[in-house]
């Protein structure tokens, strides 16, 4: 009975799409998260008369014969959609109106890709990540440093005692992707580049299509809490009419051997 197996892959996709589902709610409040989707597509089709096949009397089948055996999950997409942004009044949060990506440099030396602007100083004066990833390109903050600015193209300037004009540390490049959703996601809201992201193209802030730095401010999760609510219940229902589908399977498989002559 092709039904139990059919209901059994609706169920096994329900299940996918309540993990991605989960993961989304888990991430409601990470800075720079990017909500997911899990995209589905029916499975092979047993053909028992193919359409527009000749019947026996010469006539031509309009429709055929084809039975679906189920369903699967094609792909978990990553919604690239902006957050919004928060003010934090902490002069290392950063975030990106718009596109592009700041670009880390991880202690084995992977280059790696964030929304996650909440950067922090290490003990050498270096911009780093919550994981202590180096900001590339690296830019150092010197000890008797004070009022440190971030322009709206990531240019990065502080003032310094006995200097009356701001001195430039370095300008915060940003990078983008012509598939942004082919980045692989590491964890710790870090991406890296895969051949279905393409390679990263580097710019800066306001230019050629890149999005602008906001300073003082932390990029949200777009991720919305109504709207997974409602996935969740219709997942939730989907499981359960499979499961439904499933023991009317059984049964109709229980009258069959209780048949009598």
């Amino acid at each position: 009975m092709r039904g139990l197996w059919s209901a059994a892959s609706g169920m096994a996709a329900q299940q996918m799409n309540m993990d991605v589902i989960a993961n989304n709610l888990a991430n409601a409040n990470t800075s720079g998260f990017k909500a997911a989707r899990a995209d589905f597509q029916d499975l092979l089709y047993q053909t028992m008369q193919a359409p527009g096949a000749t019947a026996a009397a010469g006539a031509q089948v309009p429709t055929g014969i084809q039975v679906g055996l189920g369903t699967r999950c094609a792909a978990v997409q990553r919604m690239f959609i902006t957050g919004q942004l928060r003010q934090t009044g902490n002069a290392l949060d950063l975030a990106i109106e718009g596109d592009g990506f700041f670009t880390v440099l991880t202690p084995d030396g992977t280059t790696a890709y964030t929304r996650d602007g909440a950067f922090k100083l290490d003990g050498n004066g270096r911009v780093v990540s919550s994981e202590g990833c180096v900001l590339q390109p690296e830019i150092t903050v010197p000890p008797e440093a004070t009022n440190i600015t971030v322009g709206r193209d990531g240019t990065v300037t502080v003032s310094l005692p006995g200097q009356t004009e701001p001195q430039t540390l370095g300008q915060i490049q940003l990078a983008r992707f012509l598939n942004p959703a082919g980045l692989s996601a590491i964890g710790r809201n870090m991406y890296v580049a895969t051949a279905a992201s393409g390679e990263a193209v580097t710019g800066l802030g306001g230019s050629n299509g890149f999005g602008t730095v906001a300073q003082y401010s932390l990029e949200m999760s777009n991720v919305k809490i109504i709207d997974e609510m409602v996935n969740l219940i219709v997942a939730q229902r989907a499981y359960e009419v499979n499961s439904k589908a499933i023991q009317a399977s059984d049964e109709m498989l229980q009258m069959a051997n209780n048949l009598r002559r």
